[in-house]
């Protein structure tokens, strides 16, 4: 059998988000060494920007020194651009979510977001190998500029991508949606079947959301998969060190 691995990804990291996360990063931590992805949103929802935080930026700093790694996870994580103008905009941007940042921008705009990204990263002398977009949604604009910046990676639902040049790698991921009781229960049911279907996969992604912690049946999933994953000897390992890996073994 090929080695497997896991990948344990925490979305929508932020000041505001870190009482939801706190208890199951503890229950983590307990399991043993478990490297952690942490997709950090600099100023979330124009509310929570993390240079007036010194606490909050310290965890992240010992996350770091623990094995960690931190992304880049847009800037503000709310479409804040002017209302959709098409029937698919208004699709993407408004029932499916509210939060893609980066779909609408032009290649200016996007740039200017992830430089001001890169900007606080190197502030913080925190390193900076993958940008994901808030809700995998990314411009053409994203794009160009994502191939501009030196960024190593970024990804969307069932692929990671390297950069410059988004060369596709299957990287299968679980994800909740945990906002009522009838999607936490669908969500239980898909995930569950998904680990059987996936047991082969190379990796799998377990992408994590704050609102998953403030439900027993989503967050208890969350531990429990990662316990089984973990016992059926998958290595946990962050998104660049696996790339790193992964590309490595590529001829």
């Amino acid at each position: 059998m090929p080695e497997r691995s896991l990948q344990l990804v925490l979305h929508d990291v932020a000041p505001e988000t870190w009482p939801d996360y706190r208890g199951f990063i503890e229950a983590v931590d307990r399991l043993g060494q478990v490297p952690i992805t942490w997709l950090v949103v600099p100023n979330f929802h124009r509310r929570n920007p993390l240079e007036r935080d010194d606490g909050f930026r310290r965890l992240l700093d010992e996350r770091l020194a623990r094995g960690d790694e931190l992304v880049l996870h847009g800037y503000f994580h709310c479409d804040d651009g002017p209302p959709p103008r098409t029937p698919r905009q208004y699709v993407m941007r408004r029932l499916y979510t509210w939060e893609g940042e980066f779909y609408a921008l032009d290649h200016t705009q996007a740039r200017a977001r992830l430089e001001a990204g890169v900007e606080l990263f190197q502030r913080f002398d925190w390193p900076l190998r993958g940008f994901v977009a808030p809700a995998w949604l990314m411009s053409q604009g994203t794009r160009q500029a994502l191939r501009e910046l030196g960024f190593s990676y970024t990804s969307t639902p069932n692929h990671l991508y390297r950069l410059p040049d988004f060369t596709p790698i299957e990287a299968p991921g679980l994800v909740w949606s945990a906002r009522s009781a009838w999607r936490r229960r669908l969500s239980w049911a898909v995930n569950r079947s998904r680990e059987q279907v996936l047991q082969q996969a190379e990796t799998l992604r377990l992408g994590l959301h704050p609102v998953d912690m403030r439900h027993g049946l989503s967050r208890q999933y969350w531990l429990d998969a990662l316990e089984r994953l973990l016992e059926s000897g998958r290595e946990p390992l962050t998104k660049s060190v696996w790339l790193a890996r992964r590309w490595l073994a590529t001829p």
